[in-house]
């Protein structure tokens, strides 16, 4: 579980193919304090952490990522260099300041345009009517791992604002127009949608006791 805070940027230092695809990721994290099978989200996608160490370029963890978090995810475009926004997993008693985020990546939305709005950086996205349809103004997604609120919705695209702040603590700022990043979009909008489609289909629904 996360919340959508990125706590760190992270570099792609190595890519290796064997069965699944193993990614070396060079990072500012104690490696000392990173448990191995430990869940860490990079750039939104829920990843365990299989090795980790500190050599003379600094520290880093290695994950694995399966052949379908390739095919669902921008995953399988890393290479070396890329930078992954990174976020450790929420342990109980941390602040929650973005959202409820699982790190499971729901499709791919990709930039429509950019605009300078203010010191704000306006990006309008686009992805498919099927996920669209959890999106709503002034609710929460995550991009790239980041938590956002969305301030304008439009059949298949919708709108967000990125300050300052997060564009120079994140990669979100970076986005140039046709990228892709990778969509969760709110669980609690998930679950909303499935309760609709159940009583629409005059399923029974729980009752509060």
């Amino acid at each position: 579980m996360f919340t959508g805070i990125i706590t760190d940027i992270g570099i792609v230092r190595s890519v290796e193919t064997r069965g699944d695809t193993r990614f070396v990721i060079g990072c500012t994290y104690d490696p000392a304090k990173i448990a191995t099978g430990a869940s860490i989200a990079c750039s939104g996608c829920c990843l365990t952490v299989t090795d980790k160490g500190r050599d003379g370029d600094g520290n880093w963890f290695a994950v694995d990522a399966s052949a379908e978090t390739l095919s669902l995810t921008t995953a399988g475009d890393w290479q070396t260099g890329t930078r992954l926004n990174l976020e450790r997993a929420l342990k109980i008693g941390d602040e929650l300041g973005g959202h409820i985020v699982t790190g499971h990546v729901d499709g791919l939305a990709r930039v429509a345009s950019t605009a300078p709005e203010g010191d704000s950086l306006r990006l309008l996205f686009e992805t498919t009517d099927a996920l669209a349809r959890f999106v709503a103004t002034k609710g929460s997604v995550t991009l790239d791992g980041v938590s956002l609120t969305v301030n304008h919705v439009a059949g298949g695209q919708f709108g967000v604002n990125i300050i300052p702040h997060t564009q120079a603590e994140t990669t979100l700022g970076a986005l140039t127009s046709g990228d892709a990043v990778n969509l969760e979009i709110d669980v609690l909008a998930r679950y909303v949608a499935r309760l609709e489609e159940a009583r629409s289909a005059g399923q029974e629904t729980p009752e509060h006791a």
